[in-house]
């Protein structure tokens, strides 16, 4: 292997998705940068689909206090859930194997190592809330798409979201790519300034992981390439 080629890997391997980080600010040059990086991706007819709401400082505190608080209301009274639906079905509507295994193998790999069982509801809908708090990074990213694209726009997004994760190793970054926004939606867009033309596609925690955490310990497994590759010749 080339040294160009070590680095390129070690960006992609050492990628993961971190849900504790350190009081440390990211500059405002750091964050351009990546997402300059990361626009080099590929995208149907070059249509660039992305766009991007940075949120640092008293803005992103003030959503993080909107969405925690909708998040506790939808926890005392379950009924308020029908009022934060997701515009489109990051998951699907019923699980299948291998599908259901490996979200089982995630979630219960995760709960598990933080020392809480499927009896602690409470402590499960802390540490779900901890999405809603960026997992304390100090930058917060959402992504939105016009809503008159199409789905194959939502594959370009998805090289996107990854050129930023890489690219945010090579600054000594790690992220954590959240699905659990979309739900609220109605709280986010409004506050971002987004118009009524944008479909919220997911948020992202960006900053210095917290080495010391016991969370981030927590690396999920990948099948083997022989089990999800089939040659054809």
């Amino acid at each position: 292997m080339t040294e160009s080629s070590a680095a390129v890997d070690a960006a992609i391997t050492s990628r993961m998705s971190a849900r504790a980080f350190i009081n440390q600010p990211v500059d405002r040059a750091t964050v351009q940068h990546i997402l300059q990086v990361a626009s080099r991706a590929p995208s149907g007819t070059n249509c660039q689909p992305w766009r991007v709401y940075v949120l640092q400082g008293t803005k992103q505190a003030q959503l993080v206090q909107e969405v925690c608080a909708a998040h506790d209301a939808i926890s005392a009274n379950p009924e308020l859930a029908a009022g934060y639906v997701e515009e489109y079905d990051y998951y699907p509507q019923k699980w299948v194997s291998p599908y259901i295994d490996r979200r089982r193998e995630n979630g219960w790999g995760l709960y598990g190592l933080l020392g809480i069982g499927k009896a602690d509801r409470d402590k499960m809908h802390a540490q779900h809330q901890r999405n809603f708090k960026f997992f304390d990074a100090p930058v917060g990213l959402m992504f939105t798409v016009d809503r008159v694209l199409g789905r194959g726009s939502l594959v370009d997004y998805g090289a996107f979201l990854q050129n930023i994760m890489v690219a945010a190793r090579g600054h000594g970054l790690h992220t954590c790519p959240q699905a659990a926004w979309n739900g609220f939606a109605k709280i986010i867009l409004p506050h971002i300034g987004a118009g009524p033309h944008e479909m919220l596609v997911c948020g992202m925690a960006l900053g210095y992981a917290d080495e010391s955490a016991v969370v981030n310990t927590f690396h999920t497994p990948r099948v083997p390439v022989q089990d999800f590759t089939t040659w054809v010749e």
